[in-house]
This record gives C-alpha cells, structure tokens and sequence, in this order.
C-alpha cells in the first residue's frame, strides 16, 4: 500500500492512544515492546503499530462520515435526486462513489499536509509515533473548524464543560467532531433548499395546467420529469453543483 494510505489513518490512532500504555504493561501482549525516546514519550515495536493500524481501520468508515466533507456531499446528492423526482436514478452507488471521490477532492490538501507533516518525519524516524499522530490531527482539526459554525461549536463546550481552548490543536475531538457534524447537516439543508426551488415550481406549474385541462388522472411527477431534465441539463447542473459543493468548503 502506497505511504500515502496511511497519512487518514493518524487522526483515527488518536483514539488507540489510551490503549498503548495497557497494551505496554508487563501483563500486556507478549509481542509489544515499548522503549523510551531519546525526546520524550515512547517508541513502539512493529507490533503494537501494526495493531494500531488494524484497530483504525475499524474506525474509518466512521471517521469518513463523521471528519470529513462526505457528509454535506451525499446529502446534497440525494436531496437533489428527490428534487428532480427520478426515484432510483442515479443509483446509490453512483451517488457514495460520487461522493467518495469528490471527498477525497475536497480534502486532498489536508490529507498532503498529513502525509507531509506527520507521516514522512515518522517513517525517516525523526519523530516518535505520539508525535506524528498528534502533528496528523491538526490538519482535520484546522479543517472541521473551518466549516464549523460558532454557535455550534460553543454548545458542545457547554454540554461537555469542558475549558476555553486558545489554538486550534486544542480542541477536544470529542467536542469538535459532533459540533462539525450539526455544521455539515446545516449547511447541507441550505443547500437542499435551494436546489429544491425550482424544481418546486415546475412542479407546481405543470399540477396547475394539468388541472386546468381536467387531466385529474394524469400523475404531475410524471409529466414535469421531462420538464426538470431539461432544465437540469441546460444550465449545466452537474459541473453547476459539484463545482459549487467543492468551493463550499474554501
């Protein structure tokens, strides 16, 4: 696997980071050694990073929805599907791989700064593991506070009590990830909205004539498809929307 797979993988390890010192204990498995850094912390065997490694990836399908850009993308996607009415069309795979490579798009720079920062250092055995992991986390943190409103971000300091921070790499990933999250949700509501009003109005227009001609019998949705194709395809819908949800995050 090319290095670069490993650079999503730093935020993830954070949340193995209290299982390191059991895992160190003299009870702990027979295969992790720990020594200590000629810097401070510890440095780990083979084993216990190649465990660190596995546990995460348990944790990436979470950590796509949850820290990243995915979840504003997909609901777009789909809110735009139910606007133009076409049911299963496009299908759900095409929307996730959509989404999937539009993500990867959109967070492609911090994802370098992660592979720059953090992974090349670890793997020249210039910094110890603690320290990449924490060096890899502040690229996501520095992205999700970008698209995180205030408001939100205040009521889940409130909820959790937890101290005023004063940079970035201070925030609590326990605070910040759910206040991104009802960030993403919101913005992703508005833009739904938006997309929904035209379509809207078709719809509305072609219920109106076809009530006027006495076609009770005809279904509405049915008639204006056509009509919201068109539409769609005229203004350029695709290159209009993706380009405008990957600018949304700068």
């Amino acid at each position: 696997m090319h290095p670069r797979c490993f650079t999503a993988l730093f935020p993830l390890a954070l949340l193995c980071l209290p299982l390191l010192g059991h895992a160190a204990e003299p009870g702990g498995l027979g295969l992790i050694n720990s020594q200590p850094a000629p810097g401070g912390g510890q440095n780990y065997s083979l084993s216990i990073q190649t465990l660190i490694l596995l546990t995460s990836l348990t944790f990436l399908p979470a950590a796509l929805l949850m820290m990243t850009g995915f979840t504003r993308i997909i609901i777009v996607l789909s809110l735009l599907r139910q606007a133009l009415g076409t049911q299963s069309s496009p299908p759900n795979q095409v929307l996730v791989g959509l989404a999937l490579f539009l993500t990867f798009f959109v967070m492609g720079p911090v994802f370098e700064r992660i592979y720059t920062e953090a992974y090349q250092p670890f793997d020249e055995e210039r910094i110890t593991m603690q320290e990449a992991m924490v060096r890899g986390s502040i690229p996501l943190k520095e992205f999700m506070l970008k698209q995180t409103r205030e408001s939100d971000l205040a009521l889940f300091f409130k909820m959790s009590r937890a101290d005023a921070v004063a940079t970035p790499e201070e925030v609590p990933l326990r605070v910040l990830v759910p206040a991104f999250v009802t960030s993403e949700l919101k913005t992703a509501f508005q833009i739904g909205f938006a997309i929904f009003i035209p379509f809207l109005i078709i719809d509305m227009v072609v219920a109106s004539i076809l009530m006027s001609m006495g076609m009770m019998m005809v279904s509405p949705a049915i008639v204006a498809l056509p009509f919201k194709l068109m539409l769609f395809v005229l203004v350029d819908g695709w290159q209009l929307l993706l380009g405008s949800l990957a600018q949304s995050f700068y």
